[in-house]
């Protein structure tokens, strides 16, 4: 006889995430932000003390500053440059990522543990979020118009049932809920096995920049990490046994042209094979791919966390909306729709810059190296390369705002820059003002006075509230929240002002001039109902 479910009951929770790595932590932190009552479940019964990812760039460190993480939460170095050197050719390539983009360095790198224990403090700091470690998805059964039924089991061996409203699958490349659920994971995994090296204790003689040493015979990235700590990747090569090749002895000699083994104590060697993949959809009815349960990168772009991290911020408000009954439940469809065709992009890149480093002989790495060296002595494609311009922009071209002719410098479907604004309480970057909210934000212009009484409440009760970024000198004109722009990344529209609609992932859904303002509100309405 089939069990009666009470989905009204307080028993069900809003959102089950199943996955406690660092997406699934900054997932629950996000969700905790906005208020959420969820729940994580995790086979681990706490954070793996061993490095594995190890690149940021400042869209991450961007959506980490949503999540509450400042640059004191965890340590990071930031990397001044990517080097890429042939042993024929010397240095063929340069990346230049000094300096920062919307207030974040363009990339560091990190410890993950010091990270996921950052983001853990975060979520207990939420008091929303209910964590359950050692325990493990054994299956989940949906009812689409309520919810899902999964069932675990506990530390204890036991079996128990959950009830959420929605589910979300972090966990990881091997995903038990990406299996249950049925979703291909398309892709391919490249031939050559690889060694991952990760050694500390010599910090004053480890590099201070990124090098991709792209020799056919020994493909090998290295770089620098907090706490004196260095990573080496070195290809294996088709007759080179894992195991023997993860013996001190081997690599003693793979690391001699930098240390002595005796110099370093090693964290961690292990022999991985890297996989570009990509599920042919993001969400199943109510259960939602996010991280590498999703997709997987080639490590050559430092992508990896990156795009988990994109995932959950795009999706994080989407499922708060609708849980706090603010937005209809259709919205969460522009999930997979904004999300799979950017990491689908970002894959490719990977799989590009995986052909420069593992070039399969001389001849062509001759071939392949010299053609981008020569390609440096033409300007504009050395800046398209150095400067980061091939990296595909996070701009949707399909999803939850209006798409419209671009004007007043503000672009639709792709996020509003950061700016340091001055405020009653000091200095503040825009993101920290704007907080969790949906926001109506003038730029030159308060919002709140070109709208009605009913337009204001109406905007209110979809979650959304009213912001005045005033040019320098300007002072507040009702009580919206009011800051001063100090910078030039918001200088948009013409000098009379612009208002911009911003979701809570600082994504750009309407924008216009100030007297469109009660239509942009009804717009904006229109596309959360």
């Amino acid at each position: 006889m089939k069990q009666t479910i009470d989905w009204a009951s307080d028993q069900v929770i809003d959102v089950l995430i199943v996955g406690y790595g660092p997406v699934g932590a900054a997932l629950a932190a996000l969700l905790g932000r906005y208020g959420v009552q969820a729940q994580v479940i995790d086979k681990l019964n706490d954070v793996l003390m061993l490095p594995r990812a190890i690149a940021l760039d400042n869209e991450a460190l961007r959506i980490l500053q949503m999540a509450g993480l400042d640059d004191q939460s965890f340590e990071r170095v930031g990397i001044q440059e990517v080097r890429m050197r042939c042993p024929y050719l010397g240095e063929f390539g340069r990346v230049n990522t000094r300096g920062t983009i919307d207030g974040h360095p363009k990339l560091v790198t990190f410890y993950q543990p010091d990270l996921e224990h950052a983001l853990r403090r975060q979520v207990e700091a939420a008091g929303s979020i209910d964590v359950t470690t050692g325990t493990e998805l054994l299956d989940l059964q949906q009812q689409q118009e309520e919810g899902v039924v999964a069932t675990v089991r506990n530390a204890q061996g036991q079996q128990q049932t959950i009830l959420a409203r929605y589910l979300v699958g972090a966990d990881g490349a091997r995903s038990v809920v990406r299996g249950l659920i049925g979703q291909a994971f398309k892709g391919e995994t490249y031939a050559q096995d690889w060694l991952i090296v990760d050694a500390h204790h010599r910090d004053k003689a480890s590099v201070d920049h990124v090098e991709f040493i792209c020799d056919p015979r020994r493909p090998t990235p290295h770089m620098p990490a907090p706490g004196g700590r260095e990573r080496w990747e070195f290809m294996l090569q088709p007759h080179e046994n894992a195991k023997d090749m993860e013996q001190p002895e081997q690599i003693e000699k793979l690391l001699a042209p930098w240390a002595r083994l005796s110099e370093l104590t090693v964290e961690r060697q292990a022999v991985y094979r890297f996989h570009a993949r990509c599920c042919e959809a993001f969400q199943k009815d109510r259960v939602f791919l996010v991280g590498d349960a999703a997709h997987v990168t080639p490590p050559f772009v430092g992508q990896g966390l990156v795009a988990g991290l994109r995932d959950v911020a795009n999706l994080a408000w989407k499922l708060a909306w609708v849980v706090q009954g603010k937005a209809n439940p259709a919205i969460l469809d522009s999930y997979d729709t904004e999300r799979r065709p950017h990491a689908r992009s970002m894959i490719r890149l990977a799989k590009l810059m995986g052909k420069l480093v593992m070039p399969t002989s001389a001849p062509r790495a001759i071939a392949i190296h010299g053609a981008m060296r020569g390609l440096r002595l033409i300007a504009p494609l050395r800046s398209y390369f150095e400067e980061l311009k091939i990296k595909p922009p996070n701009q949707f071209r399909a999803g939850l705002f209006q798409r419209a002719k671009r004007r007043g410098g503000v672009v639709r479907g792709a996020q509003l820059p950061q700016e340091w604004l001055r405020t009653d309480q000091g200095l503040r970057l825009s993101d920290d003002v704007l907080g969790d909210h949906l926001m109506l934000v003038g730029l030159g212009v308060d919002p709140k006075t070109r709208l009605t009484a009913g337009s204001c409440q109406r905007w209110e009760a979809a979650g959304g509230q009213f912001l005045h970024l005033g040019w320098r000198g300007q002072a507040p004109q009702s009580d919206s929240l009011f800051a001063e722009i100090m910078g030039n990344n918001l200088m948009m529209g013409d000098a009379s002002g612009w208002l911009v609609v911003v979701r809570p992932d600082r994504v750009v859904m309407l924008d216009g001039e100030p007297e469109a303002a009660e239509k942009l509100i009804s717009q904006a309405c229109a596309l959360l109902c």
